[in-house]
């Protein structure tokens, strides 16, 4: 371990131990989750609709990984598939650089495949016309029903390093589903990264016309599918270091 590594770790344990750091970076998300503070970011173009530390965090697990599939659930305006396809791309290209080859940056074998239950024409539209295309795959359809899973396990069998997100609807019984039906698919040492856990630190009424909210979330997701799951451990490591995070106790790290 460097240095530098091993500092990262002395920090994140004074962070942790810090409660009025804690209690400011809590205060922070919570503001700023109702002043939809995760609206304001755009990746290549696109509005990717999360907080920039997980953006962060998530190009680390990427470059870790090296994963040749990332499944996404929720699509959105498409930023998030965009910023994992020009992250494979990057792995594309550094690979080729240590090897002392050139390829065609329009052509890849790693793939990003996102599922939506509605891919809106002017999202499509946009997705289509951006530079990453060729690097994606999208499904329409709810990501828990059996036919859509099919299709995904289906495309899934030609890969061999997978990395999970999950982002859509957020509800308890939605996201379980989506555990049970896809998290299986993260490759050993990959992760499954379940998004909005904050929901579960967010006050009583901070979601009124919305059927997610404290008691019912990704949150309590996880927590009921870790119950009877030993393949995967949080990574806590993760939402220490990153202090300001949706997705706190939701990096989950597939060790077996």
């Amino acid at each position: 371990m460097t240095k530098f590594q091993s500092d990262i770790q002395d920090r994140t344990q004074a962070m942790g131990a810090d409660t009025k750091l804690q209690t400011s970076a809590l205060a922070f998300l919570q503001s700023s989750a109702v002043a939809e503070y995760s609206y304001n970011f755009h990746w290549m173009g696109r509005p990717i609709i999360q907080y920039p530390q997980d953006i962060v965090a998530m190009q680390e697990l990427i470059w870790e990984v090296k994963p040749d599939l990332i499944i996404e659930t929720g699509i959105a305006h498409g930023g998030s598939l965009i910023f994992s396809a020009s992250l494979l791309a990057m792995l594309d290209m550094t690979e080729a650089m240590e090897a002392g080859q050139t390829f065609d940056p329009s052509r890849s074998a790693r793939k990003v495949l996102g599922i939506d239950i509605d891919i809106r024409e002017h999202n499509l539209a946009a997705i289509d016309a951006h530079p990453m295309r060729s690097r994606i795959e999208m499904i329409q359809g709810s990501s828990i029903d059996s036919e859509v899973v099919a299709q995904v396990r289906n495309f899934a069998a030609d890969y061999k390093k997978i990395l999970i997100c999950l982002d859509s609807n957020h509800t308890h019984d939605h996201v379980l589903e989506e555990l049970k039906a896809y998290a299986d698919l993260t490759s050993v040492g990959s992760y499954c990264v379940v998004f909005d856990t904050l929901i579960e630190d967010m006050e009583e009424d901070a979601y009124p016309n919305r059927p997610w909210g404290k008691g019912d979330n990704p949150q309590t997701a996880v927590r009921a599918f870790l119950q009877d799951e030993s393949r995967f451990e949080i990574d806590a490591s993760v939402h220490e270091r990153l202090l300001i995070t949706v997705a706190k106790n939701g990096y989950l790290r597939r060790v077996r």
